[in-house]
């Protein structure tokens, strides 16, 4: 696919880009780019294939500025990115891709956007906007779900998915390195080492970096917010684990004493005073009935109970 840089991305053939005399966008598969890369006249010979993409970066060459996009999915930031490649000079940028990640990402852009001072800057800008336009809703949606969590863990659920706050955690962990490197690789635009870009235009970039840069501040508050859920979490089983051993603690201790009562008289001696006695047996369990209520009120003004 081949675009011309107007008011909006309009879209020509390969062969009206040269005469048009405007800064143009082209998607090439992998196999088409070594067979007409050529022609672009970049200067430079990309064989970055689509498996040895790892990261996002931009890396400056003598008369071509050359790098990777690795996009996570935001249904599933910790799973498999999208990722291609890209080449871009001062006459336009080549999207090399055997997805269609960079084509949706352009059709949108041709959809949504209509320009009054159009340019290379520009589109660069917004196909970046782009990639990070629905990433506020997703920080919402995810500081919603951890706002349940924790007041799921106060209302003392003992059912907290704690699985699903580990995944977060990854989700966020990623979104928040994709974010840096998206920022590196605006600011490798803005330094502009090889006068590719128009000086005024390179506001484009710093309005991104910053947008960036909020995005990456807000997962980090996000991944703080997951690790403080987890402390409570641990905090709330530990009170539970706490009040579980006070309750035996204070069985064991009112038992104590009813056990030595029945180890006493257990034993057979055959001269014990209260043996014969008419009243042995029922003093017995008064005496036994006065220590657990005694003990209860000792544990209660203690605040152990």
């Amino acid at each position: 696919m081949f675009y011309v840089i107007e008011d909006r991305l309009r879209e020509v053939t390969r062969e009206s880009i040269k005469g048009s005399g405007k800064q143009y966008v082209a998607v090439l598969t992998n196999e088409e780019w070594k067979l007409t890369g050529d022609s672009f006249e970049v200067g430079i010979d990309i064989e970055q294939e689509v498996p040895e993409i790892f990261m996002t970066k931009a890396d400056v060459n003598y008369d071509s500025l050359t790098g990777t996009f690795s996009i996570p999915d935001r249904n599933n930031p910790s799973g498999e990115d999208f990722q291609f490649a890209f080449v871009l000079d001062e006459k336009g940028v080549i999207f090399i891709d055997d997805g269609d990640s960079a084509l949706k990402i352009i059709k949108g852009i041709q959809r949504t956007k209509k320009w009054k001072f159009p340019s290379l800057e520009r589109f660069l800008y917004d196909f970046m906007d782009q990639i990070v336009k629905d990433d506020l809703r997703l920080m919402e949606k995810y500081e919603d779900e951890l706002d349940s969590m924790e007041q799921a863990i106060i209302d003392g659920d003992e059912n907290l998915p704690s699985g699903r706050l580990n995944d977060i955690r990854n989700d966020i962990r990623y979104l928040r390195i994709h974010y840096e490197q998206l920022m590196d690789l605006a600011q490798e635009f803005e330094e502009n080492e090889n006068n590719f870009f128009d000086i005024d235009n390179l506001r484009y970039f710093r309005l991104f970096i910053s947008r960036a840069s909020r995005l990456r501040d807000t997962s980090m508050s996000l991944r703080d917010y997951t690790m403080q859920l987890r402390d409570l979490y641990k905090a709330h089983l530990d009170i539970k684990q706490n009040r579980i051993m006070t309750v035996l603690t204070v069985v064991t201790t009112i038992f104590m004493p009813l056990t030595l009562i029945v180890g006493w008289y257990g034993m057979n001696f055959r001269y014990m005073p209260e043996i014969e006695w008419e009243w042995g047996y029922p003093v017995v369990i008064i005496v036994s009935v006065v220590i657990v209520i005694g003990s209860l009120l000792f544990f209660k003004k203690k605040k152990w109970l």
